[in-house]
């Protein structure tokens, strides 16, 4: 039995750190999208927006349905925010000040 586990912070990153996932976000960002739409904006090839459309889905970012012949994506907007509240808190978790270190480097 496979236990999947939720994706992190740094998979979600490194899902939209690439260019192609990144454009593919901003154009879902705007509502859901069909396969055959995004291989145009993007002037890709089906495969490859499959392709980048299921690296996305695995780290939790769009979420899928077929209709008939037809795959829709939806960016799923609750794993951004939650994203971008999980990132400040891993960066800012350091409560210290920066006015006063003991051991400075300079």
């Amino acid at each position: 039995m496979t236990v999947l586990t939720a994706p992190t912070v740094l998979d979600q990153l490194k899902a939209l750190a690439q260019d192609t996932r990144y454009e593919l976000v901003r154009h879902l960002a705007s509502g859901e999208r069909c396969v055959c739409d995004l291989e145009v904006l993007l002037n890709l090839p089906q495969s490859k927006v499959s392709y980048h459309l299921g690296i996305l889905r695995e780290a939790g970012l769009v979420t899928s349905e077929q209709r008939g012949k037809n795959m829709y994506y939806t960016l799923y907007r609750p794993a951004l925010y939650r994203l971008g509240g999980e990132l400040l808190s891993d960066l800012l978790s350091d409560q210290t000040t920066l006015t006063h270190q003991v051991k400075s480097l300079c």
